[in-house]
């Protein structure tokens, strides 16, 4: 059988242009080790980035937020959104603790800025109206109170969703904005508890 060799050029009639044919590029095994090494750090410096910026990793330690938040569940953590967007009430939120700076802690906002807040035997009050917490199931609540406050400029008050055990906003007081540094988003690991934190 014979072959026809394929002309040089190709006469496009819509444009008039020619388009020459080039022989496909032929690779050795070297061009495709830059190509991938190429792609890795690209991918690294990528992942870099967005950790830096936007999202990182954390693992919770204790069981301060259960039922949500189980100890060593693995979620990632918004750390750009705060600068788009107001801090809201309901909230979980990663934040250094206000009297070791060297550690995090993971609580739900309960109180922003210029509220009034009072809890009676477990019951939270803010500006005077009885709040209701879903999160926090019936066995996890407690009775204790807190005398009323007005929460100072920039600062948030944080409580645990599991109530009779959490350190919180009740023994620390309430926390500085400049120590908010993410917002919890998405639990990873494991995969059973995978999905949007709430």
């Amino acid at each position: 059988m014979a072959m026809v060799p394929e002309p040089p050029a190709e006469i496009r009639p819509d444009s008039g242009s020619v388009t020459e044919r080039q022989p496909p590029i032929s690779r050795g095994r070297a061009g495709n080790l830059g190509l991938w090494l190429r792609d890795l750090v690209f991918s690294a410096l990528a992942s870099v980035l967005i950790i830096t910026f936007l999202y990182q990793p954390v693992r919770v330690e204790g069981t301060s937020m259960l039922p949500g938040l189980e100890d060593h569940d693995r979620l990632f953590i918004n750390k750009f959104v705060y600068h788009i967007e107001a801090i809201s009430r309901g909230d979980i939120v990663v934040f250094r603790y206000p009297r070791d700076e060297e550690k995090s802690y993971i609580k739900r906002i309960i109180a922003l800025p210029g509220d009034r807040l009072r809890i009676i035997q477990g019951q939270v009050y803010i500006n005077g109206l009885s709040m209701s917490e879903p999160y926090v199931p019936e066995q996890y609540r407690d009775d204790r109170s807190y005398s009323e406050i007005v929460i100072p400029p920039d600062h948030y008050f944080m409580m645990g969703d599991h109530r009779s055990i959490s350190s919180d906003s009740r023994e620390f007081g309430p926390v500085s904005r400049e120590l908010i540094y993410g917002k919890a988003v998405f639990v990873y690991w494991p995969q059973k508890d995978a999905g949007i934190v709430r």
